[in-house]
């Protein structure tokens, strides 16, 4: 009960946050409990229960459950001051908490004991009297979840009167204090608390706007041109640390012109399209500036409920003709008042335009883009933290000039550019439209070379619209060659018009897009100005220097066998393609190096880059198999190494499947089961997935299995933590779960058997979490120790040295029903179960993008 992490967090000679000064002692009576939502870098709720003159608080991700089956995570923050309770509004992006706030329920709670002790015991049991919750509730830390955040609770509500398993109580989403929706709260912008000194801390108080200042010498006067290019930003690897520099949060929407004259306001895109009438209430809340001439340089964007801009929204509206949330937040001044103003320093720029513009309205469309606060690495680290694309970097003594260059920089949180669309394939399973768009970039040459593809990212209204506009480009040739490598069918090839934007993790080797997602269509922007982004050093200049194409020589290799040559699968030749692998369903070589081939495209992506562990059956299933993990022979084809330093510091290469080749020549080796790392190579010490293996004993029935699944499914979910089922080609499941490549071997395995441990002490009756058969008998082996570095799981896709051939499956979690088995789905009948599948079960499993809980 003690308000000193709270204080040390803020500094209240800069910050309106209350310091505590309204308090109430332990004594008084109708103690308040607030539980107010909070839209920060991830959606939660702050629960918050008056004690001793501070709130206590613990930050529950899902919301509080009427259901008393539901053990919502509560995570135990530092005590709030008393007055906190009737916060609700905005903390500004990168601040502490930065987000919007609303008040979602208030009233009186009932300790059922001391609160004193029963905080000494982590147990408290109370009743409530508030809006939108009641009656009898309990809060209790989970064991083993100390963290830099403190302890890890439980709330859950007890079975009474109030307790109801069909309501879901946080669809009742207004304020108890104003009756608006949290996306209100955000567009109107009435309460800004801040916890950070920055540039906006001087104008608390409302700008009195629209008077020129007097403008420094250098400023000359000139007639009011017509449009003016916009200054580009170069990317770059990371922020600049020495000279003079604003850093701005970089917004993910249009680029943005701003023309006035004589009241008259007109919108342009970085090209010179005007765009007034998409963006006409901008347009008319500009020419009420007050300005009589003037060229304004900013981004339009669409503001999320927890500040961030997102293009893709932005797509969705301007295609519905939805001009609500739209903003315009204006960061240079290029031309005012008959002046010409790019000559002048960023510094005086910048001042001119605060003077120009007046307090925005609460419910205004035009916004100043302040500068954030801070060194320049925890900017950044920042800007990350909080979901934003990444931050603007200028030097404040530059000029403005029409160009690309290195006075402005950027520096991103996450991949993103934008791809010229010169093809699309045809749809599979339930899609319509279109399956995948072909991309590429133009070189220093202007000619284009291939990327890959996106299939990931669409909605069913994008797949219309999209098909709508790359029909009239159609043609019968591709206007590209496409390397050796690519695996391409079914293409419809469209003339170099169209531009996407897509995100992704990385560049492969070949120059090819690793996890696209399309984000959306970039219609301000030509094909014919879209090059690959390098990032650069800050203190570099831009390489200017023609670039060398990198182009991977990977002729196929052909594999020969003493009796001479066999079929020939994805180019590699199988040596007795008619041996029996499994004698049950009597398998051959042919037929497993066959389903590889085709289940390729699906299949590789959990497999590149990433080191293997090969079950390897020379004599079939049932024969002796042995494990192989490194490579002692000739690499065949598609099959490659990485050397990973062992425990004893010595390093040894380990195998690794580049291509469906690859795949192929693992079915030659008498490969069947396939087993990779939980990380990829380029970042070995750093896992982006996470496993837990349902092991039932065989009494258990399979019954139990699903319903342990759909429990662990459900604890994650408390965690924010989105996961995905297979089936084992065994008796269990597996759920896996994909992480961004933040934590460590250590974080995750500790996280892993924490969530383990806290499950079978909820269920010891039907979960252990120890390895020993004596204490599996009955019971469900939930097996966390996957997440070793060095441990493996089975490949989705892959089978299992099993009698038929069974396949570790992906399935979706509404296909996991009492029905099915986890051994059903063999080498025989896998054809026939995609054919049905309208959807890859697992679409979304690269775009899912989440970390571990800092308290684990």
């Amino acid at each position: 009960m003690s308000l000193k992490k709270y204080h040390r967090k803020r500094d209240f000679k800069k910050t309106r946050e209350p310091r505590g000064t309204k308090t109430r002692g332990k004594g008084a009576k109708d103690l308040i409990f607030v539980v107010q939502k909070h839209a920060a870098s991830r959606l939660h709720y702050d629960f918050r229960l008056e004690y001793g003159g501070v709130l206590w608080s613990w930050a529950v991700p899902k919301g509080p459950s009427l259901n008393p089956e539901d053990k919502r995570l509560a995570v135990h923050v530092e005590d709030h001051p008393y007055d906190y309770k009737d916060f609700e509004g905005i903390i500004p992006q990168g601040e502490y908490g930065g987000g919007t706030v609303s008040v979602w329920d208030q009233g009186i709670w009932i300790p059922e004991s001391n609160p004193d002790e029963a905080m000494r015991k982590e147990s408290l049991k109370f009743q409530l009297k508030g809006k939108k919750l009641k009656g009898s509730w309990a809060l209790f830390a989970m064991k083993g979840s100390s963290g830099q955040g403190g302890k890890n609770w439980l709330l859950v509500k007890e079975r009474d009167a109030a307790a109801s398993a069909k309501i879901d109580i946080t669809k009742k989403d207004r304020s108890v204090l104003t009756g608006r929706s949290i996306e209100k709260i955000a567009a109107q912008a009435d309460r800004v608390w801040r916890s950070k000194k920055n540039s906006s801390a001087k104008h608390s108080k409302p700008r009195a706007g629209g008077k020129i200042p007097k403008l420094p010498l250098q400023a000359k006067r000139e007639a009011l041109p017509h449009f003016i290019a916009p200054q580009l930003a170069t990317l770059t690897k990371s922020v600049p640390s020495s000279g003079h520099w604003i850093h701005e949060i970089k917004f993910d929407g249009y680029r943005a012109i701003l023309r006035i004259e004589k009241g008259q306001a007109k919108i342009f895109t970085r090209n010179g399209l005007d765009w007034t009438r998409r963006f006409s209430k901008i347009a008319l809340a500009a020419a009420k500036l007050g300005l009589s001439q003037a060229i304004l340089d900013g981004e339009i964007v669409k503001l999320k409920a927890d500040g961030t801009s997102s293009f893709q929204e932005l797509q969705n509206a301007l295609s519905e003709g939805d001009q609500d949330g739209l903003y315009l937040y204006l960061f240079d001044v290029l031309h005012c008042d008959g002046y010409n103003l790019r000559p002048l320093p960023l510094q005086e720029r910048r001042k001119i335009l605060e003077a120009i513009l007046p307090a925005s309205h609460p419910q205004g469309p035009i916004r100043f883009s302040e500068g954030l606060p801070g060194k320049h690495e925890a900017i950044f680290q920042s800007a990350c933290r909080h979901a934003l694309e990444g931050i603007v970097s200028k030097r404040l003594d530059s000029p403005y000039e029409s160009r690309r260059g290195m006075s402005w920089l950027k520096t991103k949180c996450i991949k993103q550019q934008e791809f010229i669309i010169v093809g699309f394939t045809e749809p599979g399973g339930g899609r319509k439209k279109f399956g995948a768009l072909l991309l590429a970039v133009r070189d220093l040459k202007g000619n284009l070379q291939y990327c890959g593809m996106v299939g990931t990212g669409f909605s069913e209204e994008s797949l219309k619209e999209i098909h709508a506009k790359l029909d009239p480009f159609r043609q019968k040739t591709p206007t590209l060659s496409l390397p050796r490598m690519a695996k391409v069918r079914r293409v419809h090839w469209v003339k170099p018009r169209l531009v996407a934007e897509v995100e992704f993790t990385e560049w492969t080797k070949e120059n090819l897009l690793r996890h696209p997602s399309f984000q959306g269509l970039r219609e301000d922007k030509t094909a014919d100005e879209i090059q690959r982004e390098r990032p650069v050093a800050p203190s570099q200049r831009a390489n200017k220097t023609k670039e060398k194409a990198v182009s991977r020589k990977a002729a196929k290799q052909k594999l020969t066998s003493l009796d001479g040559e066999g079929d020939e699968v994805e180019g590699v030749t199988l040596s007795h393609p008619d041996k029996i692998l499994f004698p049950e369903g009597k398998i051959t070589k042919r037929e497993l190096a066959e389903y590889y081939s085709s289940i390729a495209e699906r299949m590789l992506p959990y497999l590149e880059a990433r080191p293997l562990s090969l079950v390897r059956c020379p004599s079939g299933s049932g024969k002796k198999c042995f494990y192989q993990k490194h490579l002692s022979e000739k690499a065949p084809a598609g099959v490659g190494t990485v050397a990973i330093r062992e425990k004893d510091g010595k390093k040894e290469n380990y195998l690794m499947v580049e291509d469906a080749s690859g795949l192929v020549s693992l079915a030659q080796m008498g490969v069947l089961e396939i087993h990779p790392w939980g990380a990829r190579s380029e970042d070995i010490e750093h896992p982006d997935t996470m496993v837990f293996d349902l092991d039932p004993d065989p009494e258990v029935p399979w019954s139990r299995v699903v319903a342990g699944a759909r429990m662990l499914k459900a604890f994650l979910q408390e965690f924010e933590l989105k996961s995905f089922v297979k089936t084992t080609g065994g008796k269990g499941l597996h759920v896996v779960i994909p992480l961004s490549v933040k934590n460590t071997w250590d974080e995750v395995k500790g996280f892993s058997k924490a969530v383990a441990e806290a499950i079978a002490q909820h269920d010891p009756k039907h979960f252990t979490s120890v390895m020993s058969l004596a204490k599996r008998k009955g019971k469900i082996f939930l097996d966390y120790l996957r997440n070793n570095r060095g441990s493996t799981a089975v490949a989705p896709y892959s089978t299992r040295a099993r009698p038929f051939a069974p396949i570790a499956l992906p399935i979706s979690w509404e296909e996991l029903d009492l029905k099915m088995k986890s051994s059903q789905f063999t080498l025989k009948n896998i054809d026939q179960h995609l054919k049905r599948q309208k959807k890859d079960p697992w679409r979304d499993f690269f775009k899912t993008k989440q970390s571990l809980p800092k308290q684990f």
